[in-house]
């Protein structure tokens, strides 16, 4: 028998919430469903869509699924014994589907009568959009004010674009591709059915100083060569203002510095780390009586940059 991925049917991660894989399915049930879908293969989609929910919303199905492993989709493979008497044999018929459950996230579902002839409740869309803040922000939190064309169905279903301000507050330590939800701000709702969320995808504008990752900030910090040869104090900036660090003597290009807790904020509490990276950077244009200090430098100092490399080179040649 062929193998069908039924986590790529519904778009989702093999980790997926029972939440996260009845969301997903009604999203794409919504969009294949031969009723509503202009879509060319709309009944094949919908049947794989179906396929891939009935087997994965049921806890023991599911499990028995996930011991076949991770397959290639189409994939010829041998299942374990009694697989298809057990679960290969039921078989899909849109008799299977909980139509209720579904039209509850269609549009147009509210011109289809329930029990008594009311239309059923529609739960409002979900949406998300970019949200770019500045580091700054992202370190003190701030408030966004958003103006956004938002899709709404009219009483006889037709779909408008009505204008909404929203206020959305982004917590202190958000992070680069993190989703915020905001409740109830997403499509509005039909026939007594909730309204749908909005979801903001956090991005960090680029900042002159500071690179990002995670909580974490990294920065790089030039030195002069005595500064990294004889160390020194130097003040450093940090999101939450100047720090003195210490530099050891002999700091190389590319050390790493840790300057604890001077990173974003973190949700539960606590700060990411301050990376600092040194590069050591040398005069331009030097003036005469430094340029003379480095000439007397190079005759009088034994160091050999290139000593790692000459060895290096050394040993491969004596190896060939």
């Amino acid at each position: 028998m062929k193998y069908t991925d039924y986590y790529a049917v519904l778009g989702v991660e093999r980790g997926a919430t029972p939440a996260e894989i009845k969301a997903a399915y009604r999203k794409l049930a919504h969009k294949y469903h031969p009723d509503v879908s202009k879509e060319k293969d709309a009944e094949q989609r919908f049947k794989e869509v179906a396929e891939a929910y009935q087997t994965l919303s049921d806890k023991e199905k599911r499990a028995a699924y996930d011991q076949l492993g991770n397959q290639q989709p189409g994939e010829e493979f041998r299942p374990p014994p009694d697989w298809q008497r057990q679960y290969g044999e039921t078989g899909f018929s849109f008799d299977d589907l909980d139509f209720a459950d579904l039209f509850a996230g269609l549009h147009g579902a509210g011109r289809r009568a329930g029990r008594g002839g009311r239309p059923f409740p529609e739960q409002g869309e979900d949406f998300e959009i970019p949200a770019e803040i500045s580091l700054e922000q992202a370190f003190h939190g701030t408030e966004l004010n958003l103006d956004l064309g938002m899709p709404e169905y009219d009483a006889e279903g037709v779909m408008r674009r009505v204008q909404r301000s929203i206020k959305a507050h982004i917590p202190k330590g958000a992070t680069y591709g993190q989703r915020l939800r905001l409740p109830g701000k997403g499509g509005k709702g039909r026939n007594g059915g909730r309204d749908g969320d909005l979801y903001l995808k956090i991005s960090l504008r680029p900042h002159p100083l500071f690179r990002a990752s995670g909580h974490d900030l990294y920065m790089d910090l030039p030195l002069a060569p005595w500064e990294a040869v004889l160390g020194t104090s130097v003040d450093v900036p940090t999101l939450g203002g100047t720090v003195r660090l210490k530099i050891p003597p002999g700091t190389q290009s590319g050390k790493r510095l840790r300057l604890a807790k001077r990173g974003l904020p973190q949700p539960r509490g606590g700060e990411g780390d301050l990376l600092v990276i040194a590069q050591i950077v040398v005069p331009e244009a030097p003036g005469s009586e430094e340029k003379a200090l480095f000439e007397q430098l190079a005759k009088v100092s034994r160091f050999n940059a290139r000593r790692k490399m000459e060895k290096e080179a050394r040993h491969e040649s004596a190896t060939h």
